[in-house]
This record gives structure tokens, C-alpha cells and sequence, in this order.
């Protein structure tokens, strides 16, 4: 199984959060409790740890996923994600490659991106 790191130590993935990291799968819309998360911090890779996002680039954007309008360089890549018969932008972790969800260029400025995130996918750890 898996590892998940979380700011207690590391321990094994849920099974959802195997499905999305490993599999390219997705939560339900507006099931994250990342949704309403407001408090300062820094959000992580599930799987591995890594800081993929700062909470100050994080906006509600109607979307029903954690959302924000920019990652910290160098966190995550992207591939092109031509499944389920649309062509969109896939986000993974750069050091675990493990799928965070998506992105798409109808966010807010400065970068006008929305990183789409799966709430499973991601460690908060507030400041």
C-alpha cells in the first residue's frame, strides 16, 4: 500500500485517495472539507509530502474542488488528459507524479489559471 504524509508522520492512502493519486480518479463535487478551509498554511502532496500550494492562491471558484490560481514553482507538472472524450490539462505532483486533477485558464489574475484539486489529493498543514 501506499504512503500518506500528513504534518503527524506518514501512513497508508485511503483507498480514494489511491483511486485519485494513482488511478486519475476524482472526488465528488463539494465534498472536500479543503472547500471551506480558510486558515493560512500551505497544502501538500497526500501521497508524498510535497508543497504543491500557497493558501493566499487559494478562491472559491464555484467549482465544488479546492481551487487556486497558482502553484508554487517547480511543485507540479501537466500533461494533456485527452480521457472521457475532452482534451483538458492534467496537474500531477512533480515528485510523486501522483494525479491532482486539473487545470484551466479561467481563473482569476495575476495568472488567470484555476487549479482544480482533489481535496483527497491534498495535505493541509496550517501555518
Amino acid at each position: 500500500m501506499t504512503q500518506s504524509c500528513s504534518p503527524t508522520g506518514c501512513g497508508p492512502l485511503t483507498p480514494e485517495q489511491e483511486h485519485i493519486l494513482k488511478e486519475h480518479g476524482t472526488e465528488y463535487p463539494g465534498s472536500s472539507p479543503l472547500n471551506h478551509e480558510k486558515r493560512p498554511g500551505q497544502y501538500h502532496c497526500a501521497g508524498c509530502g510535497q508543497t504543491l500550494f500557497e493558501s493566499d492562491t487559494k478562491y472559491e471558484s464555484g467549482s465544488g474542488w479546492p481551487s487556486f490560481y497558482d502553484a508554487i514553482p517547480g511543485a507540479v507538472e501537466t500533461t494533456q488528459d485527452s480521457r472521457h472524450g475532452m482534451v483538458r490539462t492534467e496537474v500531477h505532483c512533480a515528485s510523486c507524479k501522483g494525479h491532482l486533477g486539473h487545470v484551466f485558464p479561467d481563473g482569476p489574475l495575476p495568472t488567470g489559471l484555476r487549479y482544480c484539486m482533489n481535496g483527497l489529493a491534498l495535505d493541509f498543514r496550517p501555518s
